[in-house]
């Protein structure tokens, strides 16, 4: 869609989605990376300020209180991610390493909770921040138990790349998911970010996956075989939580 065509509430959406998490914009930059005019971005600009979703910083704008307070009354805050803490906090006890609670949304894995570890990693996830499903181990643990038309989506889209290791061979991606199929974990071996590696299960709700909890590590102390029972455990038991409570509603 032109630009010029967008109503004020795109325009307002176009501006929120240019920032990225805790770095402040200037107006030029804004207008940059939405290619809205610099006069549009402004009225855009001021308006979000006005309503508490942008703030003013140094020469600059981020983004503001209300939309954080806002987010947080988002369902999901009060079903997965509560449920999904104290799991979470299992394996972030056992492994001392940043654990990651993520689910699908078209072809990529959303970020909703995130524990973060002893090590420095630098990984490029964060919470509601979004990673294609093809270059982690939670998407490919949400993908692999999808419906098979969900992965012949993803199999077919233009591939993503972050890194030299990731994986952009359809038929390599295919064998993959078979073998998350096959042992209900799912391994990155940096493939979104250099020097890290992840473990990943998925959460599953009468077979179909609702989430994905991962454990991340520096490539130097990175050993899947120890991990894997811990994670593959965690989403088993988030399963059943879910099951039986008003969490299963997501």
């Amino acid at each position: 869609m032109k630009r010029d065509n967008l109503s004020l509430l795109q325009r307002s959406a176009l501006v929120l989605d240019a920032f990225p998490g805790g770095t402040a914009l200037s107006l030029a930059e804004v207008a940059a990376r939405t290619g809205l005019p610099r006069s549009t971005t402004h009225r855009v600009l001021t308006g979000l300020v006005e309503l508490g979703w942008l703030a003013r910083t140094g020469g600059g704008f981020e983004l503001g209180l209300g939309l954080f307070e806002l987010g947080e009354r988002v369902g999901l805050k009060y079903r997965l991610r509560s449920a999904a803490l104290p799991f979470m906090q299992d394996l972030y006890a056992v492994t001392g390493q940043t654990v990651h609670l993520a689910i699908r949304d078209g072809l990529d894995a959303v970020y909703v909770e995130k524990i973060h570890g002893h090590a420095a990693l630098p990984l490029p996830s964060q919470i509601g921040g979004r990673l294609p499903l093809t270059c982690t181990a939670v998407g490919k643990a949400l993908l692999a138990p999808e419906r098979p038309e969900v992965r012949a989506a993803a199999l077919a889209a233009p591939p993503r790349s972050y890194t030299g290791n990731s994986i952009t061979d359809p038929a390599r991606l295919a064998r993959e998911l078979e073998a998350v199929r096959r042992t209900g974990v799912a391994v990155e071996r940096e493939e979104s970010a250099l020097g890290c590696c992840c473990v990943a299960a998925p959460v599953l709700q009468a077979g179909s996956p609702i989430a994905a909890l991962s454990v991340s590590v520096p490539t130097a102390v990175f050993a899947p075989e120890l991990l894997a029972p811990a994670v593959r455990t965690a989403a088993l038991a988030l399963g059943r939580a879910l099951s039986k409570g008003p969490a299963t509603e997501l």
